[in-house]
């Protein structure tokens, strides 16, 4: 059975939980290998509604596998609500947390905020989380890992060693209030009660599925222009959000991959600071956002508006290693005179085919669109492509002929069920 990775094509927020939670009824492993509770991924199905920041989106599923990877940063008290929601929801799935995974500590969240604050104008946009900083602290080698938590008095003479230096940088540089050692230590001996029976070798699990031929599938967050090598830096992630991010975030061969599938929104969304390429505003950008519910999973801000930007589209597909396209949000489309499509950028009088790495180049660019006729006929909750109405298809045939990669999955609503197989992933 095949490794499948599902990527976020943009700027994050596509609708990848969804499409996972659908996927992974056939699956045995879900594992997650990125990010942190910066995403959030939204499942809806018979147990009901969710908003899962951590744990990945095939809980739902008996019999699943579901892996937070060594790749991803844990702030201890998001998961062990997340996991007492799933409790108390009961759902089937197991949850296993990589020992080498990295916590984001009070300081951590401290430190984001007090930075973001300290920026002014030239804020990044972070959502605040200490997502950032527990990751500059990984690659510092300062970090905590979750394994730690397994041998607590060692970890706490590391955070004690930790909090000396934090805190003079909170109180000195950023005039902040510091703090207290025994708080740290308290909410340290919660985590070890709540999350010890979780943390194992994952890379056994998932290598061990491996070579029992299981259906693997590795979940990605965020979107790929919002990776930290490869995206619209510095206005970015602080991981590799990336399809190659799952090699080193779960530790899995290259060779054993089998596809990567892309997924898309009919539109585009970005939340936080950075360029946008295609970003909307006024009445139809207020539309959408109205219609479609974009506001953030984790934070609840509103989200940037823009129509489907088909450059970025290719570069992502590229640095991915797309086998297909998963578009998602069709129906939110629908009752529209005219769609457009960014087909090219214009920059200083020149025409450019490709997405540019340069912010300043990217944030000074103008789109050049190509007008799709639009469809007075709703595809909300179309279960196959022959549903479909004729100025729809010809949306969706073009996308992929501008992009040069099939879509074979269409998403027509929140629910599992509202989903076109057009070929099996």
């Amino acid at each position: 059975m095949p490794i499948t990775i599902i990527v976020g094509g943009q700027w994050g927020d596509e609708g990848k939980g969804k499409i996972i939670d659908h996927l992974a009824q056939s699956a045995n492993v879900i594992a997650r290998y990125s990010g942190g509770n910066n995403a959030g991924h939204t499942i809806e199905n018979e147990h009901g509604k969710f908003a899962l920041h951590l744990v990945p989106c095939g809980i739902s599923w008996p019999n699943t596998k579901n892996i937070i990877g060594s790749g991803t940063v844990i702030d201890p008290n998001v998961l062990i609500q997340e996991i007492e929601e799933i409790e108390k929801a009961k759902l089937p799935g197991t949850i296993y947390i990589s020992e080498k995974a990295h916590i984001v500590m009070p300081y951590h969240i401290t430190l984001d905020q007090l930075e973001e604050k300290f920026r002014g104008n030239d804020a990044v946009g972070t959502t605040g989380r200490g997502i950032g900083p527990a990751y500059a602290d990984k690659i510092s080698r300062n970090g905590i890992r979750i394994g730690d938590l397994l041998h607590p008095e060692e970890l706490k003479k590391k955070v004690k060693l930790n909090l000396e230096l934090k805190n003079k940088i909170i109180e000195k540089v950023y005039n902040g209030q510091t703090i207290e050692e025994n708080t740290v230590f308290s909410s340290i001996n919660s985590w070890v009660t709540k999350l010890q029976k979780y943390i194992t070798n994952t890379e056994e699990i998932i290598n061990k599925s491996i070579n029992d031929k299981e259906n693997i599938i590795l979940e990605g967050a965020q979107g790929a222009l919002l990776d930290i090598d490869h995206g619209t830096y510095p206005y970015v992630t602080s991981s590799n959000s990336i399809a190659g991010g799952s090699l080193t975030g779960l530790g899995i061969g290259s060779k054993k991959i089998s596809k990567v599938h892309g997924v898309f929104k009919a539109f585009c969304t970005r939340v936080g600071e950075g360029p946008f390429p295609t970003e909307i505003f006024g009445e139809d950008a207020e539309r959408i956002r109205k219609i479609a519910g974009e506001f953030g999973a984790t934070t609840g801000r509103p989200r940037r508006i823009g129509w489907f930007d088909a450059v970025a589209a290719r570069y992502s597909a590229n640095i991915n290693g797309l086998d297909s396209i998963i578009l998602t949000k069709l129906d939110i489309l629908d009752h529209w005179d005219e769609i457009k499509i960014c087909v090219a950028y214009e920059f200083e009088g020149k025409i450019l085919s490709y997405f540019p790495t340069d912010e300043k180049v990217l944030s000074k660019i103008n789109p050049i669109y190509e007008n799709i006729e639009g469809w007075k006929d709703s595809t909300f909750n179309l279960d196959s492509f022959e549903k479909i109405n004729t100025k729809a298809k010809k949306f969706i045939n073009r996308l992929e002929e501008i992009i040069e990669l099939p879509i074979n999955v269409i998403s027509t609503g929140p629910k599992r069920e509202s989903t076109i197989i057009r070929k099996k992933l």
